[in-house]
């Protein structure tokens, strides 16, 4: 048996040193190509691919389908910030008909269809009050969540006391709503105004003043009020015009530095001077067509001119026009003689620009404004590494909205210095601010590089198996000739001595034979000593 083992070594050596290294390279890659494609091929065919059974989901919600699957036994995965829940797409439908037949998700709201569902005589005033209101607010919240560009609402309303005295005036409810937006819709005053009176008519004396409505990001939705601008005049609603200036103007400098430093580094105040004073006058003005001659425009012109000459021509004696009454140039002696006579008149009537103006004036003017602004360097614990570009950039946005919002004119424009004094750019560290990390879960997927590499051994594959197929079709000529040719015993000379005898040759022949084919040796005196 160690012989036998020895025999197939000795013959893989010689067939190994025999390849080229093409061939060498062909032979141990191969296997491992095929190793590596099936183990691919494995692992695409058993990986599960999760799809995205409810999506905007609460994290009540969330919880409450991840428990449902995993009593089930069924995979399951939470995505987009515990909003997404993420199932095999093979049972997608069929999770989503079982899971709405069991009432899942249940969103914990109360709506309407409670009272037809619950209702009964135990139930105290209270208890009907508390669950009228909140089905009120969640019918609400649905039907702002059907208005396109909102993808959820909130709804808090404050119902007042009712009085027990007839006498007692009527309060008036309140009502808070948080939008959650999509990402760059941007709503109309239209819009805005639709969802102000669909509040304000849904719940009884709420006034739309008494409604407020913001979105995710703290940004409100406002009602523009014709009716309070017409009513200017009285204390409150300049009050209330004053805060809504320095609201405006302080939202638009937040929002512009939030962008350029992040929302959270950025603290804005505003404060105004407002003048509400107002004028109404008219001005009757008189101005020149020609302002640099002083004198208006000829409107109509008139010229008379006579002339005579030969006998009868007035005398020139007296001076002509000399008298109070006389007309120039003209004779008033009577005396004729011979002579020339001219006489030129010419009647210009001129008009002049006649300017009638009513000035109403504004309802209100900006006589000073003042910015103070505090921003949070990169390293809050390190003031000096927010660069001075920034800050300076800064004041120059501040400068512009200073320079035109205040009132100015010819006789009172503000300078470069004055609007510096009116601005205030701080960077100090945050110590109040509360900062939240939403960890994103992490979806494995397959990078790009997987693919390009099992497309390049594919081709490989492809081409090591077509030069091996071509290398079978050639001729195994040359490894004929490499393979030393059967010795015969009767083929091979002697050269050293001319006369030999058959014991001498055949004795050369074995050795010769032993040393070259111990196989074949070994057979013949087996034979040999079995015919014995």
């Amino acid at each position: 048996m160690k012989e036998k083992l020895q025999l197939y070594k000795t013959k893989i050596s010689e067939y190994w040193k025999k390849q080229s290294g093409l061939q060498k390279t062909t032979i141990i890659g191969l296997p491992l190509l095929l190793i590596f494609i099936i183990s691919l091929t494995v692992f695409f065919t058993t990986k599960t691919t999760l799809v995205p059974l409810y999506s905007n989901l609460s994290p009540q919600e969330t919880g409450q389908i991840k428990a449902t699957l995993d009593s089930r036994g069924i995979q399951s995965e939470i995505a987009d910030n515990g909003t997404t829940i993420k199932v095999p797409e093979e049972v997608v439908e069929t999770l989503m008909v079982e899971l709405a037949a069991e009432g899942i998700p249940e969103s914990g709201n109360i709506d309407y269809t409670f009272f037809g569902q619950n209702a009964g005589f135990g139930m105290t005033d209270n208890e009907f009050n508390m669950l009228k209101l909140e089905s009120t607010q969640t019918e609400i919240a649905n039907l702002i969540k059907g208005i396109d560009g909102i993808n959820d609402a909130k709804v808090m309303i404050s119902m007042p006391n009712e009085g027990i005295f007839v006498k007692d005036s009527q309060a008036v409810a309140s009502a808070s709503i948080v939008l959650n937006t999509k990402p760059g819709y941007k709503f109309d005053q239209q819009q805005i105004k639709s969802l102000y009176h669909l509040v304000s008519k849904s719940i009884p004396n709420l006034p739309t003043d008494n409604i407020v409505i913001t979105n995710q990001n703290f940004e409100y939705f406002d009602l523009e009020n014709e009716e309070n601008l017409s009513v200017i005049g009285n204390v409150a609603s300049q009050l209330d015009l004053k805060r809504e200036i320095e609201r405006d103007i302080q939202r638009q400098v937040q929002q512009m530095l939030g962008t350029m430093m992040g929302p959270d580094k950025v603290v804005v105040s505003v404060t105004t001077d407002i003048d509400f004073t107002q004028e109404n006058r008219q001005e009757n003005l008189v101005t020149p067509v020609d302002p640099e001659n002083m004198e208006g425009i000829d409107i109509s012109v008139e010229r008379i001119t006579e002339t005579f000459t030969g006998e009868g021509a007035p005398g020139n004696v007296p001076p002509v026009g000399s008298g109070e009454t006389d007309i120039p140039n003209y004779n008033t002696g009577g005396q004729a003689g011979n002579g020339d006579y001219e006489r030129i008149e010419e009647r210009v009537n001129k008009d002049v620009n006649r300017i009638t103006k009513e000035i109403v004036e504004a309802p209100y003017k900006i006589r000073d404004l003042g910015i103070q602004v505090m921003v949070e360097a990169p390293d809050p614990k390190n003031p000096s590494s927010m660069p001075q570009e920034r800050v300076d950039d800064i004041e120059r946005i501040l400068s512009t909205i200073v320079n035109t919002s205040i009132d100015q004119d010819e006789n009172n424009e503000l300078t470069q210095e004055e609007i510096q004094d009116k601005i205030v750019v701080s960077v100090q560290e945050f110590n109040g601010k509360t900062t939240t990390v939403t960890e994103t879960p992490k979806t494995t997927t397959i990078p790009l590089w997987a693919y390009i590499v099992g497309g390049l051994l594919a081709l490989g594959l492809i081409i090591l198996l077509f030069l091996i197929l071509r290398k079978k079709k050639v001729p195994e000529t040359e490894e004929e000739i490499e393979q030393p040719e059967p010795i015969f015993f009767n083929q091979i000379p002697d050269v050293n001595e001319e006369k030999e005898s058959d014991a001498t040759v055949r004795r050369r022949q074995l050795e010769k034979l032993a040393k070259e084919k111990p196989e074949d040796f070994a057979k013949l005196l087996r034979s040999w000593l079995a015919d014995e």
